[in-house]
C-alpha cells in the first residue's frame, strides 16, 4: 500500500514538473502554446471562410439556375404563339403575334407594379399588400438562396403564361384593345390572388393544398379566363349551327413546332419550380415531366386513330400539352410510372374534353380550355391519389384529396366570377369582340394593317406609314 501510494505521488510530481517545464520552454522560446491556440482560431476562421465560399457558390449555381429556367419559360411565349398561329385560319397570325408580344409587355409592367406585391407580399389570407414596384424587397428572397430579383423574373413568366393561355380560346374574333385590357387585368389582380392563395402563404397553402409548379394556380386559370371569354363573345361566324362546319387551322407546321418549344420550356417550368439546383430533385422532375408528356401523346393519338379511324396530328400534339399540364400538380411527388399514368389520362381528358366543348357550341380554337382547364384539374386532383405519402394510394387516406377537390373548386369559382365581371366591364367600355368585317376580311388587315402571307392572302398589306419627321 506504501508503494502504491509512493508511486502515484511520484507520477504527479513527474506530470507537475513536466508542465513546469514546458511552460518555461514556451515562454524562453516564444510561448508556443499560445502559438497553438492563434493557430486553432486561424484554422476555425478558414474553415469558416471556407463554408461562406461554399454557401456563395451554392447560391450562384441556384441562381443561374433559376434563372436559365425562367428563360425557358419565357421562351415558352413562343411556343404558344406558333401553336394558336397554327391553328387560326391565315389572315389571322399576325394578330395571334400581337397579342403574345403584349402579352409579354403589358405583364412585365403590370406584374411588376402590382402582380407581384398582390401574390407574394405579406398581407392576409386572401391577397398581399407590399413589395408593389418591388420596393421593400430584400436582396435575398426570404428561404432561399437566391436573389429576390431572380424570383421575381421566374414568376413573371408563370404569370405571362398564365395570361396567354386565354388567347387560344378565343383566338379570331377577339378585339385587339379589349384583349390586352383582359391580360392586364389578369396579370395585376386574377392571377396574383390565386396565387397568393396556394404559393404565396394564403389560405388554401394553410390548408395543406399541393400545387408543386402550377396545374391550378397557373394552367386552369388561364384556361378559366379563356372559358368566359369564348361564352362572352361567341362563336366564330359560320362555326355552329345549321350552316356551320370545322374551321381547319392554316398551318400543322406551326402548330408541331410550338408543341416541341413548349414542350422544351417545361423543363424548365417544372424542374425550375423546386427553386434550387438541387441535382437529385430536378432530374427526378424531369424525368416524370417528360414521361407525362410521352403518355399523354400516344393515349390521345390512340383513342383518336380509334375512334376517328386515322391518326391525327392534332390529337397528338394538343395530347403531349395536356400530359405536361397534368403532371405539373404533383411532378416532384410521383414515381416515373405514376407519371406515365398521370399522363395517359390527361391525353385522354383532352380528347373527350375537346368534343364536349365542341357539342355544347363552345368554339376553343386551340384547344385551350381543356388542355389547360379540364387536364389542370385532373392533374392537381391526381396529387390526392397519388403524391408520395399523403397520396391516397400510398396511404394518405382521403385528406390530401378532398384538399385539392376544395382548392380546385375555390380557384374555378373566383376566376370564372372574376372574368366574368372583367368581361363586362370590357364590352361595355372598349368592347371585346371585334366587329364582322373583321372576321370576314381578317383581323390582322382590319386590326394591323397587315397580312402575314402577303403572297398567299386576298386581303393587301397595308402597313401604316411613320409620322413625319
Amino acid at each position: 500500500m506504501h508503494r502504491k501510494r509512493t508511486g502515484f505521488t511520484l507520477l504527479i510530481l513527474f506530470i507537475l514538473a513536466y508542465l513546469l517545464g514546458s511552460l518555461v520552454v514556451g515562454v524562453a522560446v516564444g510561448n508556443p502554446g499560445a502559438e497553438w491556440l492563434a493557430q486553432s482560431d486561424d484554422e476555425a476562421e478558414e474553415v469558416a471562410a471556407d463554408d461562406g465560399e461554399e454557401a456563395a457558390v451554392a447560391s450562384n449555381l441556384d441562381t443561374v439556375w433559376i434563372l436559365i429556367a425562367g428563360f425557358l419559360v419565357f421562351f415558352m411565349q413562343a411556343g404558344f404563339a406558333l401553336v394558336e398561329a397554327g391553328f387560326v385560319r391565315a389572315r389571322n397570325v399576325v394578330n395571334i403575334f400581337m397579342k403574345n408580344l403584349f402579352d409579354l409587355s403589358v405583364g412585365a409592367i403590370a406584374y411588376w407594379l402590382i402582380g407581384f406585391g398582390i401574390m407574394f407580399g405579406a398581407g392576409n389570407q386572401f391577397f398581399g399588400t407590399e413589395w408593389f414596384m418591388l420596393n421593400g424587397l430584400p436582396e435575398i428572397y426570404p428561404d432561399l438562396t437566391i436573389p429576390s430579383y431572380a424570383f421575381f423574373f421566374f414568376q413573371f413568366a408563370f404569370a405571362a403564361t398564365a395570361a396567354t393561355i386565354a388567347a387560344g380560346a378565343m383566338a379570331g374574333r377577339t378585339d385587339f384593345g379589349g384583349y390586352l385590357l383582359c391580360s392586364i387585368i389578369v396579370t395585376v389582380i386574377v392571377y396574383p390572388v390565386v396565387g397568393h392563395w396556394v404559393w404565396g402563404g394564403g389560405w388554401l397553402a394553410e390548408m395543406g393544398f399541393a400545387d408543386f409548379a402550377g396545374s391550378t394556380v397557373v394552367h386552369s386559370t388561364g384556361a378559366w379566363v379563356g372559358l368566359m371569354g369564348a361564352l362572352a363573345i361567341g362563336p366564330r361566324q359560320n362555326r355552329f349551327g345549321a350552316h356551320g362546319s370545322p374551321i381547319p387551322g392554316h398551318s400543322m407546321t406551326l402548330v408541331g413546332l410550338g408543341t416541341f418549344i413548349l414542350w422544351l420550356g417545361w423543363f424548365g417550368f417544372n424542374p425550375g419550380s423546386q427553386l434550387d439546383a438541387d441535382a437529385a430533385s430536378i432530374a427526378h422532375i424531369t424525368v416524370t415531366t417528360n414521361l407525362a408528356a410521352a403518355a399523354g401523346a400516344l393515349s390521345a393519338l390512340f383513342l383518336g386513330w380509334y375512334l376517328v379511324g386515322k391518326p391525327q396530328l392534332p390529337w397528338g400534339l394538343n395530347g403531349a400539352l395536356a400530359g405536361l399540364v397534368s403532371i405539373t400538380a404533383g411532378t416532384n411527388a410521383v414515381t416515373p410510372l405514376e407519371a406515365v399514368i398521370i399522363g395517359a389520362i390527361g391525353g385522354i381528358v383532352m380528347f373527350y374534353g375537346v368534343n364536349y366543348l365542341e357539342s355544347r357550341e363552345v368554339d376553343d380554337v386551340v384547344g385551350a380550355i381543356s388542355v389547360h382547364g379540364f387536364c389542370g384539374v385532373w392533374g392537381t386532383l391526381a396529387v390526392g391519389i397519388f403524391a408520395a405519402e399523403s397520396g391516397l394510394l400510398h396511404g394518405g387516406g382521403l385528406d390530401q384529396l378532398v384538399t385539392q377537390i376544395i382548392g380546385v373548386a375555390a380557384v374555378a369559382v373566383f376566376v370564372l366570377a372574376a372574368s366574368w365581371v372583367m368581361f363586362r366591364i370590357i364590352q361595355a367600355t372598349v368592347g371585346i369582340r371585334a366587329p364582322a368585317d373583321a372576321e370576314i376580311f381578317g383581323l390582322d388587315i382590319y386590326e394591323h394593317g397587315l397580312v402575314a402571307y402577303p403572297e398567299f392572302t386576298n386581303s393587301p398589306s397595308e402597313p401604316t406609314p411613320p409620322p413625319p419627321q
